[in-house]
């Protein structure tokens, strides 16, 4: 079975294309190192839950969207293999400075997943 890291995020729409620019960068760099798959997507049938939902996760603002992001590996060995490659690339240095981020990474959530289900 696979390896799934997930990610959740609030972005300003006006900053949309600024991080589909450093997300193209940063997914071939995942890729370059081993990932099986790398995923960015933006919210486009997303509402506010009663209880909970993607927008109440991320304390989402009326100028905000929801960004779901999701890498595939091999297994989490080999998650941890390409991320420790991913996290010491030299080209992602300028892309993690929180101040040139185009979204609030205080408001950012993720984890790893074990599938239980492949199709």
């Amino acid at each position: 079975m696979s390896y799934v890291d997930g990610y959740v995020l609030p972005v300003p729409k006006s900053n949309i294309e600024k991080y589909r620019e450093i997300a193209t960068k940063a997914g071939k760099i995942w890729r370059e190192h081993g990932a099986l798959e790398y995923r960015e997507c933006v919210a486009d049938d997303v509402k506010s839950g009663e209880v909970t939902s993607f927008p109440q996760a991320v304390k989402l603002k009326d100028d905000e969207t929801v960004i779901f992001s999701y890498i595939v590996f091999e297994s989490r060995q080999h998650r941890d293999e390409v991320n420790a490659k991913v996290m010491s690339d030299p080209r992602l240095n300028d892309m993690m400075d929180p101040k040139s981020m185009p979204f609030d990474g205080k408001r950012m959530f993720w984890g790893g997943f074990s599938p239980i289900v492949e199709l």
